[in-house]
């Protein structure tokens, strides 16, 4: 009996283990890598890029959950490592142990890496802090394949593990093993994101679109030239170090690719090259395709300013190159030196004219701009011209720069006459009309030479002048009779209200307002009598009747009596 309880104790503790193990493999475990790991990094400082919060936030984490999961690593006086077994494994908390052992390490690296701008030393530590995450994904990517996980969990693993290696060999200047994480890094998560409802796909999706330069910058460096034109867009997207890297890799291949080639223009040969103005004429003769896919004309300046200033660093290197020559070849125009040189300043000044084009476009797209702003542009593109036609001597060349020059007087002049429209200027605003019209007759002339832009725009300005033409004369004709008069100004002008100008047409806006000018109250004060008679009206008519008749001759003597006696009392003689 007693061997019979002790066979049935064994056998029920036999089937406990193997219900546990059974129940072990089971349970489906589930971890959300990209998901946790975004979370937690725009809540604990890589929304700054602060990479030494989110590092202190990676290790009390691994403390807490080490506690909570009974991990821990010897005790407060020895240190004893115990890493994450699949034995161990009860939670999904274990698997979060590893990644936060990863990402701690990772966030390390980043840190020396903006470090390492000032202190050079700290970049073989970042390199070291990067194997020891790649050595934590591989844990991490092991236990999750140990243990009963889901597939998503899985995909996850090998693309964080892919990410992680990627950037390591990234940093080491390994393109290609880089390049190949990093692409299945990308196809991994655009699988995920495929297959996850719309809310979930956003990070995934965000996390394919941070992949794409890093692999564009690998391929580059492999030896795909395609990726070149990418790199040109992506320029201004990018800092630090890697843009460094980025500027000096593109130089280098642009002067293994023009080494070989032969520089003409105009005819003539340039002689021999040097390397900084070779990478300077390869990088022009892509730039018009890398323009052609920028989205808006603000993206086309940023582009042009870029390349104006590896412009006037090439020309200030090329005469450097020269400058040890003979100075006949130095002062000779027909030198092949003196040529290339020409070439280039040709280059920057042709570039320098689309860029003020592109501002043109700018200006006229929005509603502040000012005619007068355009005119300057157009004076700054004139410019140019002037600086190019002085270059060469040949005649077929000038005779462009004299065409092109035609073409855009007509649009200067065309904007001078929109801005004394403003000023309400009819007469010299029609003459600048007209000259505007003359000068894009002129250089249609020549269609042959014209840009065919250019040319199209010329025929639109045509069309504009003289729209503009009858408009101006209209305006003047109702303002014709509004002239003031000698001594008048507007201002006196505009203070006659309606009442007294009613035979006037005039355009007054301000009997639309609120206060209009039409009577002035209380009326001006008029004089008057101070006290009126009653034939005061009639005065004018009135004669007075005549009274000779009832004097008779007592007037006549009363008049010489008063006369006499007039004088005799003035002199003091006379009666009494």
């Amino acid at each position: 009996m007693v061997v019979q309880e002790e066979t049935s104790v064994l056998t029920s503790e036999h089937q406990d283990d193997q219900d546990t193990e059974i129940s072990k493999e089971q349970k489906q475990y589930s971890l959300e890598i990209l998901k946790i790991i975004k979370d937690a990094q725009q809540q604990h400082g890589l929304r700054h890029n602060d990479y030494q919060r989110y590092r202190g936030y990676c290790s009390r984490r691994l403390r807490r959950l080490r506690k909570v999961l009974k991990v821990p690593q010897g005790d407060r006086r020895h240190f004893k490592r115990r890493d994450v077994t699949s034995a161990m494994v009860n939670d999904d908390k274990f698997l979060q142990v590893p990644l936060t052992m990863a990402e701690r390490a990772w966030s390390y690296a980043m840190q020396l890496r903006q470090e390492s701008n000032t202190e050079p030393r700290k970049k073989f530590h970042l390199v070291s802090r990067l194997r020891k995450a790649a050595t934590y994904s591989l844990q991490l990517q092991e236990l999750i394949e140990s243990i009963n996980c889901d597939a998503r969990t899985k995909l996850e693993a090998q693309a964080y593990v892919a990410w992680i290696h990627g950037s390591l060999h990234f940093e080491l200047q390994l393109w290609k093993p880089a390049m190949e994480n990093l692409k299945k890094a990308q196809v991994v998560y655009e699988k995920l994101a495929s297959a996850l409802p719309d809310v979930e796909q956003l990070i995934y999706k965000a996390r394919v679109e941070e992949l794409a330069p890093s692999l564009r910058y690998c391929a580059y460096n492999i030896g795909d030239t395609s990726a070149i034109d990418d790199l040109m867009q992506m320029r201004g997207q990018l800092s630090g170090e890697l843009l460094a890297n980025l500027d000096s890799l593109m130089a280098q291949t642009r002067e293994k690719q023009a080494n070989t080639e032969e520089v003409v223009w105009r005819g003539k040969s340039c002689g021999a090259v040097p390397s900084r103005a070779a990478g300077l004429l390869i990088a022009d003769s892509r730039l018009n395709q890398t323009l052609s896919k920028a989205t808006s004309n603000q993206a086309k300046i940023d582009l042009l300013e870029a390349h104006l200033i590896d412009c006037k660093d090439a020309i200030a290197a090329v005469r450097e190159f020269f400058k040890n020559e003979q100075k006949t070849r130095d002062t000779d125009k027909n030198s092949p030196s003196q040529h290339l040189v020409s070439y280039l300043q040709y280059i920057r000044l042709s570039r320098t004219l689309e860029r003020n084009l592109a501002l043109v476009k700018v200006a006229q797209e929005s509603e502040k701009a000012k005619p007068q702003d355009i005119v300057r542009l157009y004076e700054a593109a004139l410019h140019n011209l002037v600086e190019m036609s002085q270059l060469q001597d040949d005649e077929e060349y000038l005779q462009e720069q004299d065409v092109k020059t035609k073409g855009y007087r007509a649009f200067r002049c065309f904007y001078m006459a929109q801005s004394l429209v403003n000023l309400h200027r009819w007469r010299e605003a029609m003459a600048l009309y007209q000259r505007s019209s003359q000068h894009a007759k002129d250089a249609l002339k020549h269609e042959s030479i014209l840009p065919g832009d250019l040319k199209t725009a010329l025929r639109e300005l045509e069309v504009s002048i003289e729209g503009a033409q009858y408009a101006a004369h209209a305006h003047s004709v109702l303002e014709e009779g509004q002239e003031e008069e000698p001594g008048t100004n507007k201002q006196t002008k505009s203070k006659k209200p309606l009442c007294e100008r009613l035979h006037e047409y005039r355009e007054d806006s301000s009997l639309l307002t609120k206060q209009p000018n039409v009577y002035k109250l209380p009326p001006p004060m008029q004089s008057i009598p101070c006290k009126p008679l009653f034939f005061d009206l009639a005065f004018n008519m009135v004669e007075f009747p005549d009274l000779s008749n009832k004097v008779g001759d007592q007037g006549k003597k009363g008049g010489q009596a008063g006369l006499t006696g007039f004088v005799k009392g003035l002199w003091g003689w006379g009666n009494k």
